[in-house]
Formats: C-alpha cells, structure tokens, sequence
C-alpha cells in the first residue's frame, strides 16, 4: 500500500467560528489542511507545491578519437559522464478556494468519486471516503486541468465537476 505524503499546511483562523467549524470535522487522511473562511463566505485552503527538478546524465566527450591516415582506428573516443540538475519549478506556497468543510459529507466525497471515476480518474470503490486513492485521482484532475497540483478538492474543480454551484455573476 502506498501512502500519501502529508503536505504541510498553514492554518489561518479569520473568526472564532470558523475554527470552531473546522475542529468540531472528524478529519479523514485528505481533510488536511484545514479550510479557513474568508471572511466573505469563502473557505481556503494553503498547500506548499514541491518544486520539480530534473536530472540529466549525459557522455561528455574528453579525447576524441584518433585515426590513421587509411582511416582506421588508432585510439577510440574517450568519454566521461556528467550528472547535473535543474530546478523546472521552484518550491511554493499556493493558496486557493475550497469547498467549506460542512459541504465536504460523505455522500459529497462519494459524489466526487463518482464525477471522477466518469471521467475516468477514479477506479476504487464509492465509498464516501477522502482516501490516498481518491486524494491521487483529485490531483490528476486538477493537474490536467491547469488547477492547482494537490490532492485537496478546489472549488473550481468541484464546480468544474458538476457539484458546486457557479454563482450568477460567474456564470455568464
């Protein structure tokens, strides 16, 4: 079985109810981190993204060959290799909205599940459960979509799955 690595998270309380709110949650493996109201109706949710960094071997060539003037060999190439790495993304703190910790019920996972397996990201059992496996198949889908690269549900990929409403002023 493989685990999920527990991303850090920042948790900001902008009201005492909002942290009451959170607390009273009996949090899964993925309700981490804690949603924080805004201040305007709005939860959010602050995740640190790795950053990606790419190893590239390569022959590097030090003494090239040396032939004869009938052009055969006399001393082959000699090589060496050299590993480097570079940073493709830097490491960062990415805060988005996310859909509220009362909306996140268990038949709202098991819906989640189900618009994730339609289409194709999801292949376990509907079982209402925020588990690495479903955790793994959210961030699939937000990645693909330009979303933000966590396993934690935004609000713009439940809306973009069918469970959230847009409001008006967005819809249009």
């Amino acid at each position: 079985m493989t685990l999920m690595p527990r991303i850090p998270a920042l948790t900001l309380c902008l009201g005492l109810s909002a942290c009451m709110a959170a607390e009273r949650q009996a949090p899964g493996p993925l309700a981490e981190p804690p949603v924080v109201a805004d201040g305007e109706g709005r939860c959010l949710s602050r995740v640190t993204t790795p950053a990606i960094i790419e190893t590239v071997t390569e022959q590097v060539i030090v003494r090239p060959a040396v032939l004869d003037s009938d052009g055969s060999l006399r001393s082959p190439a000699a090589y060496r290799t050299v590993t480097r790495q570079r940073i493709l993304r830097e490491r960062r703190e990415v805060e988005f909205a996310t859909p509220c910790p009362e909306v996140m019920t268990a038949q709202f996972n098991a819906s989640v599940q189900r618009a994730l397996k339609a289409r194709g990201y999801y292949a376990g059992p509907i079982n209402g459960v925020l588990d690495s496996r479903t955790g793994r198949a959210i961030q699939r889908f937000q990645r693909d979509r330009g979303d933000v690269d966590t396993p934690v549900l935004s609000l713009r990929s439940a809306r973009d799955l069918g469970l959230v409403a847009v409001p008006r002023e967005d819809a249009s």
